[in-house]
């Protein structure tokens, strides 16, 4: 009964596609994510993911509601709020925080406007917010894995430059590294993950597998390349089990899978050798 249960959403199209979508956007999400985590710029990845809403509305609206080109306005979108709030930050006398909730405010607030002039986007809406990984297609399926390809390479390309920029910036600036180009940088690869991730989680819970999976892993070890492996193991594990909850219990996908990987943290947390909460109080 076990192998029919686990057998049973795997013999349609639309859940093997969604799988695949599911564990490929992990693996991106977390090994960008641990980046995310070390340099605390969780917020940064929220307001990002948000800031995508009113690509996605004009896209829609200039396209009368085809829905396979959202993709690309939504990558546009990403990029210039990344790029956007990089340089008011570096630029003015705000704090980036402050840059952040600006930009993400202004850009929100303009998706919601252009929404609120077609009535019939509101149907579609909660795609994108919450994520639709069960209706992801073939070519979206192709598209989310060379964009997630490409996002992987360049990690692993200038894995040690983003070691030294996360770890020690002043080291960095010694280096002569190029610190304002790889900010600008893995900036940009932070908006492709969010673009290539939306239809899977949405935007509202985009944040949580950016950070969830990263977090997670950072209480299990030490060392960064061990965390990435960690966070996109856990990434996969919770979207194969999000996806089989959602199955089963008829719920959202997106939300079961940021729920499973919510989980997983709250455990580790709380018994994790060496940092969980038990085990201190427990040596206390």
């Amino acid at each position: 009964m076990l192998i029919d249960w686990l057998a049973e959403p795997i013999s349609y199209p639309f859940m093997q596609r969604g799988l695949a979508a599911a564990i490929l956007v992990g693996v991106v999400c977390a090994v960008v994510g641990t980046y995310v985590v070390l340099r605390g710029m969780a917020f940064f990845g929220d307001a990002l993911a948000h800031t995508i809403l009113p690509g996605v509305a004009l896209g829609y609206l200039v396209s009368g509601g085809a829905r396979d080109v959202l993709f690309w306005w939504a990558l546009g979108t990403a990029i210039f709020a990344a790029l956007g709030i990089g340089a008011v930050s570096r630029n003015t006398r705000i704090k980036e925080d402050t840059a952040i909730g600006v930009i993400f405010a202004g850009m929100f607030a303009l998706g919601i406007a252009l929404i609120s002039t077609a009535r019939s986007y509101a149907v579609d809406l909660s795609h994108f917010l919450f994520g639709d990984v069960l209706g992801v297609s073939n070519q979206s399926l192709w598209r989310m894995a060379i964009f997630g390809g490409l996002v992987l390479v360049t990690i692993f390309m200038f894995y040690k430059e983003f070691l030294t920029l996360s770890f020690d910036p002043v080291l960095a600036a010694t280096l002569r590294l190029p610190v304002g180009v790889l900010n600008n940088l893995l900036l940009v690869l932070i908006a492709v993950t969010i673009a290539v991730s939306m239809q899977t989680v949405g935007v509202a819970l985009m944040v949580a597998m950016l950070v969830t999976p990263a977090a997670t892993a950072y209480l299990l070890t030490y060392r960064l390349p061990v965390m990435m492996a960690l966070a996109a193991g856990l990434a996969t594990f919770s979207g194969v089990v999000g996806l089989y909850l959602s199955y089963y219990l008829s719920i959202a996908s997106g939300a079961a899978i940021v729920l499973t990987a919510t989980v997983i943290f709250f455990v580790v947390f709380l018994f994790s050798p060496g940092r969980g909460l038990v085990w201190s109080k427990g040596r206390v």
